[in-house]
């Protein structure tokens, strides 16, 4: 069973940026450690990060064939990334939307995400430790079917 692991803008600079809202934790870090978790759980996952929209959506397009489920941190295109939304809804597979921070806790234009109606669910303000959770129930549900 293969998980797509998308990470939007940004996510990249983490363990760089704004540390006491994201934590300390690199990209690099996160991956390892539910590539770990995935293992664990005798299912694979394939990460995948990128400032575009567009190579977002490719690699959703390209993917979601081959994959049971997505889980997804939108970055920034959470609150205006319709191309991708639209994606995520083509692919037919449940998502799980991610966010290390407590979207609802800040600024006002954070609470609204275009992707959340297309989502089985949302984890947010549990930092890296949201992605394992969002790994662990995902499988459940596809395990469940």
């Amino acid at each position: 069973m293969k998980i797509l692991l998308i990470h939007g803008p940004n996510l990249n600079m983490l363990g760089q940026r704004n540390t006491a809202l994201y934590g300390s934790q690199t990209l690099a870090e996160i991956n390892r450690l539910l590539q770990q978790r995935a293992g664990e759980l005798g299912v694979e996952i394939a990460p995948f990060q990128s400032n575009s929209e567009g190579a977002l959506v490719d690699f959703i397009q390209a993917q979601s064939p081959q994959a049971a489920g997505i889980i997804i941190n939108p970055g920034a295109l959470t609150h205006y990334g319709l191309s991708l939304r639209d994606a995520l809804e083509d692919s037919r597979l449940p998502v799980i939307e991610v966010h290390l921070s407590n979207i609802y806790a800040r600024e006002e234009w954070r609470a609204r995400s275009v992707v959340t109606p297309v989502a089985r669910g949302q984890i947010c303000g549990l930092g890296w430790r949201g992605y394992i959770a969002a790994l662990e129930f995902l499988v459940a549900e596809l395990r469940k079917k």
